[in-house]
């Protein structure tokens, strides 16, 4: 929500020295900036939310489609619109764990997810990445998660860079019935 939307300065008493800058508030982010939802611990048992999604409806967990060892799911904090990820049901933290099973699957889905995102929501890119530790930048670093963002051309403006912000046009449900529908069935 933008604070004002006039040319003016905003008078601003009691919060530092008044300047020229408009203020986007996003605090709703501060949920993940406070890591609420990441795990308490290593296991499963310690609010995984990777191993907690699957006990939901599709919509309340923005699931996008199941497989018998891999779950397709929004990200809760995209970086861009449609930002998902492929997640094995097992709780099992590095790649070289995974089964061959759950490594063909893992593939698979991410596959399906660019169709569907390039169906969907017309996608021209896309950067796909696993975050292995804490110390290579995985927020849930106790359960692996493969990242599928879309890129579209020109995409990248000041609000990231300049405003510490991601502009999401869309709702997280209604992002996730569009992806949904457009997800290929095998």
């Amino acid at each position: 929500m933008l604070a004002r939307m006039s040319s003016e300065p905003e008078q601003q008493i009691g919060v530092g020295a008044p300047d020229a800058f408009q203020r986007l508030w996003t605090p709703h982010r501060m949920a993940y900036i406070q890591g609420e939802n990441k795990p308490s611990g290593p296991g499963p048992a310690d609010g995984c939310p990777f191993c907690h999604i699957p006990e939901k409806s599709d919509e309340d967990g923005l699931v996008l489609a199941r497989g018998e060892h891999v779950y397709a799911v929004l990200n809760l904090y995209p970086y861009t619109g449609g930002h998902c990820m492929s997640v094995p049901y097992r709780h099992v933290a590095d790649y070289t764990d995974l089964t061959a099973a759950e490594t063909s699957e893992l593939a698979e889905f991410t596959k399906r997810a660019m169709t569907a995102l390039r169906v969907a929501s017309g996608a021209q890119g896309f950067n796909i990445g696993l975050n292995q530790g804490a110390v290579a930048g995985a927020g849930i670093a106790a359960h692996l998660h493969q990242h599928v963002v879309p890129r579209w051309g020109g995409d990248t403006n000041f609000m990231p860079v300049v405003g510490h912000t991601r502009v999401l046009p869309q709702l997280l449900a209604d992002t996730r019935n569009m992806i949904a529908e457009a997800w290929p069935r095998p």
